[in-house]
């Protein structure tokens, strides 16, 4: 109790964010029960038959398996090109010696996530589509043929891979910059006093430093190589992209809202949450081992 009330200014802070968390995040998971019942709009939760696992029969459905491949195939890509991007911008950004500049690529570089995807959407079709559009009127100057980005199943990984590193690269190199902030400026100055070149105090001080906060992200990161995002690839499908534009979220959303199968949609959410949650504590467990750090 005296902690309590010693730090009561500080709960009295989180409070509104614990009691959101516990209204938007914890009392919905009673509907998880959905994915075990035969359950119809009109009848509650608790009224709708039972049905065990019956709800989990997409799992011998060949499409289902063809929308984990596209998943997977998309979230790695992402992860591949989008973990490391945001690091090597923070270090770059970092060795930029003007001030003015540094703010100025910062700026710019942060501009794009406050751009919802539909907007990136629109400038994306804008740009990319065969009538009229920016890139395919350059190509068609350059003695080329007209590419259908949007329709093509060889374009549309790229397109999304690209759109978002693009969007989050500076969004996310936010953190780094401020671990960069923390590292102790006398170890820079002893390194230059030993005759350590820029590119050895990166190696040595600058990415050690950060490194902690590398794995946090990293652990964080992990969950997202099952969902890749509904925002972002739903405005851009269509039925010609369809067979590598259906992922685990377009699934769900088509399979509870379009179709009614609210019984099957949750099963496949709480399966893939599932697979998150043991992700993260996999992930967090390697972390440690390597270099002591984790999230617990």
């Amino acid at each position: 109790m005296g902690k309590l009330y010693k730090y009561r200014w500080q709960f009295l802070m989180i409070a509104p964010a614990v009691l959101l968390l516990f209204l938007f995040s914890y009392i919905p998971m009673a509907g998880i029960m959905v994915a075990f019942r035969d359950f119809r709009i009109g009848s509650s939760i608790w009224n709708s038959p039972w049905v065990g696992f019956d709800n989990f029969t997409f799992l011998s459905e060949p499409q289902f398996w063809v929308v984990v491949k596209n998943t997977l195939y998309i979230s790695v890509l992402k992860f591949i090109f989008g973990f490391p991007a945001p690091i090597i911008l923070a270090l770059m950004i970092n060795e930029v010696a003007h001030r003015g500049f540094k703010r100025f690529v910062q700026s710019v570089s942060y501009l794009p996530h406050f751009f919802s995807w539909i907007v990136i959407a629109y400038i994306l079709q804008s740009f990319l589509t065969l009538d009229g559009g920016l890139v395919n009127d350059l190509i068609v100057k350059a003695g080329g043929e007209p590419i259908f980005f949007l329709g093509s199943t060889e374009w549309f990984r790229p397109m999304i891979v690209s759109s978002g590193l693009w969007k989050e690269i500076g969004w996310n190199s936010i953190l780094y910059l401020a671990a960069i902030t923390a590292i102790d400026p006398q170890l820079y100055e002893a390194a230059k006093v030993e005759g350590a070149g820029r590119w050895a105090q990166i190696r040595y001080i600058t990415f050690p430093g950060i490194l902690p906060t590398v794995s946090i992200v990293l652990i964080l990161s992990i969950p997202g190589l099952i969902t890749v995002g509904m925002d972002q690839i739903y405005p851009l499908m269509n039925s010609a992209n369809m067979p590598v534009a259906d992922v685990l979220d377009t699934y769900v959303l088509r399979s509870g809202l379009q179709q009614g199968y609210f019984g099957m949609a949750t099963a496949v959410g709480l399966l893939s949450s599932i697979i998150a949650l043991l992700l993260v504590l996999s992930t967090n467990q390697l972390s440690r081992k390597i270099n002591g750090e984790g999230l617990w």
